[in-house]
């Protein structure tokens, strides 16, 4: 009940939602993405599942709060670079989606008729969940350090994890519906991953790049690829189609 009664608590609370609801922002794009590769009936469903997994992932790396912070300490120095795991992660996970959004990139270029098509058997339920699940590992190392820094009870971590993971579920689907009716976001969406992975890569090596540079540029070019859609929807109506 002290907790509940503490305005300290109830702003590290709304600062941590909304810190949370941002980061998430990378994992909502990806698994927007992932998701449509499998056929419509199970698209919810994974992503349901997806992210179930990763809030109980959230939470005990929560409880394992010793253990993220020991992740950044260097268990290595090659040439004066200090290496963490929590570096090893961050620039596996970024070739990863570097990998994965290439991979997307080319298939669409090739053919988006026969990458549907492939892509339909290719992509197991699975296989979907299981990607959904080790990138949100990867961006909850942040996540959770982040987490940690802003609030000092362990309920409240949880508490605004567990907000920022509903919200996720509410907005992955319709993101998803928009890019599978739209696939030119579809290609926009993968070029903000690569440049995620590009980011998550860099901060590995202990290059940071401000989160602020690259929600904008992600702003920005949804800005544009929304003018682009309300210019195709005019042209439209001037054919009379």
């Amino acid at each position: 009940m002290e907790l509940l009664t503490d305005p300290a608590v109830w702003a590290s609370f709304a600062t941590l939602v909304v810190l949370e609801i941002v980061l998430g922002v990378d994992n909502v794009i990806f698994i927007s993405i992932v998701s449509n590769r499998l056929p419509e009936a199970q698209r919810g469903k994974a992503r349901r599942i997806g992210l179930i997994g990763a809030l109980v992932l959230r939470i005990l790396l929560l409880a394992s709060i010793a253990w993220i912070v020991s992740l950044s300490q260097p268990f290595v120095e090659i040439g004066g670079f200090g290496l963490s795991w929590r570096d090893v992660i961050l620039i596996a996970g970024g070739l990863f989606l570097i990998y994965k959004a290439a991979t997307e990139i080319h298939a669409e270029v090739e053919g988006e008729e026969h990458h549907e098509a492939a892509g339909a058997v290719r992509a197991g339920m699975a296989s979907v969940i299981g990607q959904i699940m080790l990138l949100d590992l990867v961006f909850s190392i942040d996540s959770v350090i982040t987490a940690v820094g802003v609030a000092d009870h362990l309920e409240v971590m949880v508490a605004a994890v567990v907000i920022a993971v509903a919200v996720m579920m509410v907005a992955a689907g319709p993101i998803a519906a928009f890019v599978a009716r739209h696939p030119s976001t579809k290609m926009l969406a993968l070029a903000f991953l690569v440049m995620i992975g590009m980011a998550l890569v860099a901060d590995g090596l202990h290059y940071h790049i401000e989160r602020g540079f690259i929600y904008a540029a992600m702003v920005f070019g949804g800005f544009v690829e929304v003018l682009n859609l309300l210019r195709g929807r005019g042209v439209k109506r001037l054919r009379g189609i």
